[in-house]
């Protein structure tokens, strides 16, 4: 079983930062890759970014240049670095891992980011 927790959400003004984390826990086998992915009220869940084992990454568009994610494998943590935020990133966001090349993922309960304009 693979635990995850997020924490660092809040509210903030457009324009301001935010940096969540997601600590993971329980089974250290298999590489995990892992991910955010946010749901706002009324719309689908969307992935925000992902990184494999290797630190390659990948971004929604909307995101591009303003958020960074990255990992500490040492610390089973996860990170993502929201800068120049705006209300549309307004959302509930969720950590995700999976064994790379796998479908099957685990979530943590989420964290809620609002951003006021």
């Amino acid at each position: 079983q693979v635990q995850l927790v997020e924490s660092g959400g809040g509210s903030v003004q457009a324009g301001g930062s935010l940096r969540l984390s997601c600590a993971r826990s329980g089974s250290t086998y298999g590489e995990f890759c892992m991910g955010w992915f946010r749901q706002a009220p009324g719309k689908e869940r969307e992935g925000v970014a992902n990184i494999d084992l290797y630190g390659m990454t990948s971004y929604l568009d909307s995101v591009k240049g303003r958020f960074t994610i990255s990992r500490d494998n040492a610390k089973m943590t996860l990170y993502l670095q929201m800068n120049s935020l705006k209300s549309d990133d307004t959302a509930m966001y969720y950590c995700a891992a999976w064994v790379c090349g796998t479908e099957k993922k685990y979530w943590g309960l989420g964290t809620q980011v609002t951003v006021s304009s």
